[in-house]
């Protein structure tokens, strides 16, 4: 796979990872009362990062939901935080459609490439 910043394959990547986001954030927010729910976190650009900057491939990377056990908890256990969990959403949609927008702006780009030709 083509490991380059608009690698339509790595935007498709880093789309999932958006949505998978927005699942698990969605339900931390559903999970708000739940005693002994601790929170859930998707990490992927950071990993990401990493691989790219080693120079190594994306291919086999996948985003990862992991628990959250810094955020310290309330009485009950739980640690989920409405307002942070309600900013993180607007974040990743906002995140979402940057990359949709710049795929689609790729494929555009690429369709009035073939039609030149």
């Amino acid at each position: 796979m083509d490991s380059s910043a608009g690698s339509p394959k790595l935007l498709l990547k880093l789309l999932s990872a958006t949505e998978l986001r927005a699942r698990v954030l969605s339900a931390n927010i559903a999970n708000q009362n739940t005693p002994g729910y601790t929170r859930r976190e998707v990490r992927f650009e950071d990993v990401l990062r990493e691989r790219l900057q080693r120079g190594s491939g994306v291919e086999d990377l996948d985003p990862v939901v992991v628990e959250d056990t810094l955020t310290p908890g309330r009485e009950d256990g739980n640690n989920v935080n409405l307002e942070y969990e309600l900013n993180s959403l607007r974040e990743n949609r906002l995140i979402y459609e940057i990359y949709s927008s710049i795929l689609q702006s790729q494929e555009t780009f690429e369709k009035i490439a073939l039609d030149a030709r």
